[in-house]
């Protein structure tokens, strides 16, 4: 049975903080049937994580490439996944005016498709990729058919040199949005973390910085002691009752 407290405490909070900004993790996508990272069945159960290195893939292309091809083909797949309600709510409470950005851990761009505008994908995404030695921009699926056909490495068609996703890897720099990220946490008065198991560095850090902090996951996380509060449900059964009781408050207030 769901708590009915929980989505009140959430609702008020929101309503309350003039400046709500939301972090997501894999939790929110596997209601649109991609798996997680980390649980039973999740992906690193089905592959090894230690292949998706930037170490590997600088000093050694052809051992990355050959150990990554089902990887990147099931990567490919989740292209096709479609949001679900959760995203929608998401996107909606932002056009509503009451969350103020997304940041993302997830790469597989459902935040965008559902209507979200103002998301910060800071570990990537799945729509391309570039070159190592010119820079040149190309596509994510392009790269798969390459490695897929035995073009391991894959090379750029402009000058030759080796080409790699826009999928962030273990050991590589995290890109540019996550300083803008970071600044919309230390500015928020409320980050709402949905779906995030807060292990992977440095996104982890994020609640640390907030002035408060809620948290909605299936399983307990480090920082749940320090949350404002914590509700370990489903995000798209959370998302749909504390959306139901802002429109319920705020109804009330009219």
């Amino acid at each position: 049975m769901m708590d009915t407290k929980k989505p009140v405490k959430i609702a008020e909070a929101i309503l309350e903080s003039g400046k709500t900004v939301v972090l997501t993790g894999a939790g929110v996508s596997t209601e649109s049937g991609i798996p997680d990272f980390r649980s039973p069945g999740g992906i690193w159960s089905k592959f090894d994580p230690g292949v998706m290195t930037s170490s590997m893939l600088y000093g050694n292309p052809v051992g990355f490439y050959k150990q990554a091809v089902a990887m990147l083909s099931f990567l490919k797949e989740i292209k096709s996944a479609k949001p679900n309600r959760a995203h929608y709510i998401l996107a909606e409470m932002e056009k509503e005016g009451y969350l103020s950005c997304v940041i993302t851990q997830n790469i597989d761009g459902l935040h965008i498709k559902a209507g979200s505008e103002k998301v910060y994908e800071v570990h990537g995404n799945l729509m391309g990729g570039y070159c190592m030695s010119c820079g040149e921009k190309t596509d994510f699926d392009l790269l798969v058919e390459k490695v897929r056909s035995g073009v391991i490495p894959p090379v750029c068609d402009s000058c030759g040199g080796i080409l790699r996703p826009d999928v962030v890897l273990f050991g590589d720099e995290l890109p540019e949005c996550f300083m803008e990220a970071t600044a919309e946490v230390e500015g928020c008065n409320l980050l709402l973390v949905i779906g995030s198991s807060l292990e992977v560095t440095p996104v982890s850090s994020l609640p640390a910085m907030a002035k408060r902090y809620i948290i909605i996951n299936r399983g307990r996380t480090y920082y749940d002691r320090r949350a404002y509060t914590t509700w370990n449900e489903k995000a798209g059964n959370a998302l749909e009752a504390i959306y139901k009781e802002i429109k319920n408050r705020m109804g009330n207030r009219l």
